[in-house]
């Protein structure tokens, strides 16, 4: 039975408040701390790595809890619930820093919100590939998950430009504070709204795998590891931008008051797209409307290296084209995830959501923080100051441009040729689906000769 729209609705709401969250910590959390709370660049691109380091342990820990241990409450829906004012407290006090606050003060509460974001996201995304085992309609709930977190991050923008255009009020530290004073209303509203609203299944086999076991595995399912090295690479590309994208418009394009609103016209293109691309991967397969999304991407990024001062608008074109092929990268291999589910379900008859997405988990944040280092220690490798901008020569601004848009195409065009090859079409799922059913009769026919 196909999932009511309403219910998709619901289980989207919870991903608008933590990607309005988790955008800026990513764009302008960089900049604000190197800049106005004058860390240098250098150890804040470690701090990022540090923290994601971390998550080599807590990711997949994590998920072999949820997969193991259910509550009464629940897999899954308990914990996203108990994450929830973790991530709020975290969000305060790294948006709104006390004065004086440095590199301790965002370390720790760094590594305190990607806690509270492992405990939230892994069961949250395991949720999602247990909500139905249909193909195409796990495209249609992860699009709908997709389109909610683009609109977290358009909102992210949205409300920064509106105080900017009508109250002159702009900057990093404005746009922080907005948004963080924003997701503190939306989070408990939307988290409430999921996990009272959306059904979780209660018919799952345990997982009885040890959890080192129960990774070995997964190393032998050649579609994940497939998958989630192109997921890593396109990841680090999109993570490389992030940080720089404020950098580019500041002392690139010495615009940085209209930033916003170039992420607007981003994050618009973007959400536009993702009905798009899920339609598409109806049409000629999953795999190959990802492959898509990385040419397409990778065609139009160096583009932003014709680019110099006064050219704020000229951008504008590179970023709606980048941003609609962005719209592939979170519905199709969110939707892809739940299919090299279904083949580990069958190889070794558990329900293993949690530990998988756990790993994707700490693949998206590794790749996040990787990304963003190489960004902050590639301006810092050719010795760019974001303190005093004015003494930067044209070689450092033009590494700045290089970094921001040569490097991440060659990372996407990496991406493309890993998931070239990927064997799970939707001929094949379907044969993986009858063999699972089959299989879950005879264990149902054993048990009921058992009694």
């Amino acid at each position: 039975m196909a999932l009511k729209r309403k219910t998709l609705f619901y289980y989207g709401l919870t991903d608008l408040p933590v990607t309005m969250s988790l955008f800026p910590a990513l764009v302008f959390l960089p900049k604000f701390y190197t800049s106005d709370m004058a860390i240098p660049i250098a150890l804040v691109g470690a701090i990022m790595l540090a923290i994601r380091i971390s998550d080599v342990v807590t990711d997949p820990l994590f998920g072999y809890i949820t997969d193991r241990f259910p509550t009464p409450w629940g897999r899954r829906r308990f914990w996203v619930a108990l994450s929830t004012p973790i991530m709020m407290l975290s969000v305060y006090r790294l948006f709104m820093p006390p004065e004086g606050a440095g590199a301790w003060h965002m370390g720790i509460w760094m590594f305190t919100m990607s806690i509270s974001t492992t405990m939230m996201l892994i069961p949250y995304y395991a949720w999602a590939a247990e909500l139905s085992p249909d193909y195409n309609e796990r495209s249609t709930i992860t699009g709908v998950r997709s389109m909610m977190g683009v609109v977290g991050s358009l909102s992210a923008q949205l409300a920064p430009a509106g105080a900017l255009l009508i109250f002159g009020i702009g900057g990093s530290a404005a746009v922080l504070e907005i948004v963080g004073v924003t997701m503190l209303v939306l989070m408990p509203i939307c988290v409430y709204l999921t996990v009272t609203r959306v059904p979780e299944p209660t018919e799952y086999v345990n997982s009885g795998t040890p959890i080192l076991e129960g990774l070995k595995l997964m190393v032998s399912n050649k579609p994940f590891l497939r998958l989630i090295l192109a997921f890593m690479v396109s990841s680090t590309a999109f993570s490389i931008t992030m940080p720089l994208y404020l950098f580019f418009i500041t002392y690139v394009l010495h615009e940085e008051q209209k930033a916003i609103y170039m992420l607007t016209f981003f994050y618009l293109a973007n959400l536009s797209a993702v009905p798009f691309w899920v339609w598409l991967s109806t049409r000629i397969g999953k795999h190959r409307a990802y492959v898509g999304s990385f040419v397409l991407i990778a065609l139009a990024h160096p583009f932003y290296i014709f680019l110099g001062e006064g050219d704020f608008w000229y951008m504008l074109p590179i970023s709606i084209v980048a941003g609609f092929a962005a719209g592939g990268f979170a519905a199709l291999p969110n939707s892809m995830k739940a299919d090299v589910i279904d083949l580990d379900t069958l190889r070794t008859g558990e329900n293993r959501a949690a530990l998988f997405f756990s790993t994707y988990s700490f693949t998206a944040k590794l790749s996040g923080s990787l990304g963003g280092s190489i960004g902050l220690f590639g301006l810092a490798f050719i010795g760019f100051n974001s303190v005093t901008p004015e003494l930067n020569t044209p070689v450092q601004l033009f590494g700045l441009k290089f970094l921001f848009a040569v490097v991440p195409s060659i990372f996407f065009l990496g991406a493309c040729a890993i998931i070239w090859r990927y064997p799970i079409t939707e001929e094949r799922h379907v044969e993986m689906r009858r063999e699972l059913e089959a299989q879950n009769r005879s264990v149902a026919l054993g048990s009921d000769i058992d009694s």
